[in-house]
């Protein structure tokens, strides 16, 4: 049986440039399994192309509630009234 390839079907030689956490994961998945780099590189594109084409998208949905602030709270600035709230109370310890 003859099997034609079209423009996609032929081998691609490529220089890719791997960030240090990678090349230690892809290093640790050559010694435990015994791939080369070429077969380590190709089998862990494969699985994560595989998830990605299989993978069900969950939507996304936020939930409002109401915090009970009243009107004129700035709640960007939240961790600076927790600051100010501390510092009174370290003063207050302080002064005893």
């Amino acid at each position: 049986m003859l099997q034609t390839l079209n423009k996609y079907d032929v081998y691609m030689r490529t220089t890719l440039t791997l960030e240090p956490d990678v090349v230690r994961r892809l290093r640790k998945k050559m010694a435990d399994k015994k791939l080369t780099l070429k077969q380590a590189v190709n089998e862990t594109l494969r699985a994560g192309l595989e998830t990605t084409v299989n993978e069900k998208r969950h939507k996304f949905v936020v939930e409002p509630h109401a915090c009970g602030f009243k009107a004129g709270v700035d709640l960007d600035k939240l961790n600076q009234l927790v600051d100010e709230m501390e510092a009174e109370a370290v003063a207050r310890k302080l002064s005893r």
